[in-house]
């Protein structure tokens, strides 16, 4: 698609709305960013979706003579094409026919009589996901051809993992570092961050279930999405519900992720997060006290559709530190087969408070490591510590 325009799909039965279309999104047309395509009713329109596979958009209304739009937006939905976004118009305050629309897998709607900046703007986000999707699904095919060994694919995986630290070298207001031991030559731990804007710091820590070449495929697709959907959408359990809604379709019945995710707030401390089923942080306090994160709930991703997720937030003091882990930390295992578990990490935590973030995270697997001895390492040892260290230069 790179470089072609974007085919739009408008189903309607006044032809007046092509003229408006036409004209409104003339410079769009002339530029060759939207193609738009038109149809009478919804049986007309998915003839032309038959012939014309490369459609990203349908932008239809309800009421038609013929196929109405809800009955159309059905039949759409069972061609199972998750690069075709509809979009619906309908009256406004017909709330139970936009419901229904939603329900059958609309991803948005407008209202009558159009508010064509607001339409423009509708577009613009449903064109982004359908790239979001499209580079998703492109990677999944790519890693699907691949026949290097596990050896590249370590390698890989060792590209994606940041390992250049200090992070944020220029921004005194926190400072963080993470590392994975993985188990075989690839794992399926992962971590990340990144900032939107000048003052956010997103960052989760996840666990694929399973080891090798398939961990390793699916944690790549899931750092991807993670940080595509993260950049657009602040708050983590919508970031987390939708990215495990986009797992759902390359998920098979083996493969589901655990996920950590937070935001911190750089310019006043506070920290939301939400959690999918994976280990809770414990929180580091300047005074030298350890907790763990009070529990939102939050199932893994990639599993069960009806997965709700809940965001909380609360206030990080100068020189506390959020310390993330996997269980290959509180699992790992002696040779009496006793587990290191998460009691013996908080105690360890409180004597490494106040240290810099590098010293506690390679401080906490060098306990790991003695205590398993020469126990074989079972699963992936993964952390990162973020300190919020106040306001300063940015």
């Amino acid at each position: 698609m790179i470089g072609e325009p974007r085919k739009i799909l408008v189903v309607d039965d006044e032809p007046d709305l092509q003229i408006l279309m036409l004209q409104r999104f003339r410079q769009q047309v002339r530029s060759k960013h939207y193609e738009f395509l038109f149809a009478e009713d919804g049986r007309e329109a998915l003839s032309i979706i038959s012939e014309t596979p490369d459609i990203s958009l349908v932008l239809s209304d309800i009421n038609m003579p013929g196929m109405d739009g809800l009955t159309m937006l059905t039949e759409i939905q069972s061609l199972k094409c998750n690069c075709l976004k509809t979009v619906m118009v309908s009256a406004y305050g017909d709330l139970d026919n936009i419901r229904t629309a939603m329900n059958r897998g609309a991803y948005d709607f407008v209202t009558k009589p159009i508010d064509f900046t607001d339409l423009q703007t509708t577009i613009e986000k449903t064109i982004r996901e359908v790239e979001r999707i499209e580079k998703t699904l492109d990677m999944e095919k790519k890693f699907e051809a691949m026949s290097t060994d596990l050896d590249m694919a370590g390698r890989i995986q060792q590209q994606i993992l940041k390992k250049e630290f200090p992070a944020f070298p220029n921004d005194e207001r926190l400072d963080i570092y993470a590392q994975m031991i993985a188990a075989k030559h690839v794992g399926g731990d992962f971590y990340d961050f990144f900032k939107v804007g000048d003052d956010k710091l997103a960052f989760f820590i996840g666990d694929v279930a399973g080891k090798g070449m398939p961990a390793a495929i699916y944690m790549a697709v899931c750092d991807t999405m993670l940080k595509s959907i993260g950049s657009e959408v602040l708050d983590p359990a919508q970031c987390l519900s939708k990215v495990n809604q986009m797992l759902i379709p390359v998920s098979d019945i083996a493969t589901f992720v655990t996920v950590f995710y937070g935001v911190l707030n750089l310019s006043d401390g506070s920290f939301s997060y939400c959690n999918g089923g994976h280990n809770l942080p414990f929180i580091q306090k300047n005074d030298g006290t350890v907790s763990e994160l009070n529990d939102v709930g939050g199932l893994l991703l990639g599993k069960f559709g009806f997965a709700q997720y809940e965001s909380e937030t609360i206030t990080l003091e100068p020189g506390d530190t959020v310390f993330t882990f996997t269980d290959g930390i509180t699992e790992a295992e002696d040779e009496e087969q006793d587990q290191y578990e998460e009691e013996r990490l908080s105690q360890f935590l409180i004597k490494t408070a106040g240290k810099p973030v590098t010293s506690v995270v390679k401080s906490v697997f060098l306990d790991v490591l003695k205590f398993a001895g020469p126990h074989e390492q079972s699963d992936d040892i993964t952390a990162m510590a973020v300190r919020y260290d106040g306001k300063g230069e940015a």
